[in-house]
């Protein structure tokens, strides 16, 4: 019996999975900075030290990575518009129960569990969109990875200046995470019904794609370089995310919501370094903007910790976010340049990028509890030298054939 290929999505319909995806990247984003902006108010209310706020953020990383091995299986089965919904539903669930644990029954360990949902929820939710994504760019024909993770860049900002803003004003951590957590998983089970169906089955030529495991990919030594490259980008970003707000709060004697404002000027930099990341990667390519970043997040970090005034610390966040903007979604790009491996390569690559969420935290807490938080956000600068040292791993990769290496 013949079967007939699939014919392509049209324009249009392409366009507004384009549209659907930026949207759950934003919503994934803000609902992460709506909790992390109020990790200062967080750390006070349990009264923890750096390296105890460390242990209980490592909950996060750690339900993250309990999915994200799993993910590209599960996202082949029912398809990344479900896996993103499902994954919305457990992080609103998580947010919720972070927020009862910080503000209303103040036990760490209550906190710690509503933390890990978040990120099982966050970290299965992440690799269906990035599929997605990717299977969006290639429908295209253009870069617009970068654009996705700017638009969860833009859902960060919203989420960083709403935390600010809520600590500013003494709205409970509960009362704003909730309502985060409403909005958000009605939004995108909305949104991912404009997915492209099974995106991620589909050949640039509209042919059904000849599936590839999670374990072939796992073999893959360039699939490996680029998650560790991954692994990078997201201490240079995550480090901002869990301890920024931290570091300029003990390192510059100001408040915690100037330390929540401190943060959303990075994320307000990151985005904009992702908007027009697009136009860079297409002109000069995806080596020469990795090494780019990997200058400037070294520089920007340096700023932050030694300038020794705030100002300056502020413009060194600026520049530490520039160079954050475009290692993970670029990274991504390079897990899916080939449409038949994209769903278990980006599974692996997240995988091994998330072992920084897991690994930071700890890390930077017991760095913070004998150096400060403010210095040990030099670590910052480490993880940027290895980012550009792997980044030729990223290079553009034509598709081959399956046979050649199963």
């Amino acid at each position: 019996m013949n079967h007939s290929a699939p014919a392509q999505p049209d324009l249009a319909r392409v366009l507004r999975a384009r549209n659907a995806v930026s949207t759950v990247f934003a919503l994934n984003g803000l609902a992460l900075a709506s909790w992390m902006a109020r990790i200062p108010e967080v750390r006070d209310q349990l009264g923890l030290t750096p390296g105890e706020i460390g242990r209980v953020l490592l909950a996060l990383a750690a339900g993250s990575l309990l999915a994200l091995p799993t993910s590209g299986f599960v996202v082949g089965k029912i398809g990344a518009a479900r896996t993103v919904a499902s994954g919305s539903v457990l992080v609103a669930l998580g947010l919720t129960l972070a927020g009862v644990g910080a503000d209303t029954a103040g036990v760490v360990a209550l906190t710690a569990a509503g933390l890990a949902l978040f990120g099982y929820g966050s970290g299965s939710w992440d690799v269906a969109m990035n599929v997605e994504g990717a299977a969006v760019e290639r429908l295209l024909g253009r870069t617009i990875m970068p654009r996705f993770h700017a638009a969860f860049s833009l859902g960060t900002v919203a989420g960083a200046g709403l935390g600010a803003g809520a600590a500013a004003i003494g709205v409970p951590i509960l009362a704003q995470l909730a309502a985060v957590s409403i909005v958000g998983t009605v939004v995108a089970i909305v949104a991912t019904r404009s997915f492209l169906p099974h995106a991620a089955e589909v050949q640039d030529d509209g042919s059904p794609v000849e599936r590839v495991s999670v374990l072939t990919a796992w073999r893959e030594p360039r699939t490996l370089l680029v998650g560790l490259m991954v692994m990078c980008a997201a201490l240079v970003e995550g480090i901002a995310n869990d301890w920024l707000a931290l570091g300029l709060v003990d390192g510059y004697d100001v408040s915690n919501a100037v330390g929540a404002a401190g943060f959303a000027i990075f994320l307000s930099a990151m985005t904009v370094g992702r908007l027009a990341g697009t136009h860079l990667v297409d002109r000069y390519g995806r080596l020469p903007v990795l090494r780019t970043s990997a200058a400037l997040a070294i520089a920007g970090v340096l700023l932050v910790v030694y300038s020794g005034s705030l100002w300056v610390a502020l413009f060194g966040s600026v520049v530490w976010g520039l160079g954050a903007a475009l290692g993970f979604p670029l990274g991504m790009s390079a897990g899916a340049d080939d449409p038949r491996r994209a769903a278990a390569r980006v599974s692996v690559v997240a995988s091994v990028g998330y072992t920084a969420f897991l690994a930071g935290p700890p890390i930077l807490g017991w760095l913070g509890d004998h150096e400060g938080v403010l210095h040990a956000l030099v670590a910052v600068a480490v993880a940027a030298i290895v980012l550009g040292l792997v980044s030729p791993a990223a290079r553009e990769l034509r598709p081959e054939p399956v046979e050649a290496r199963d």
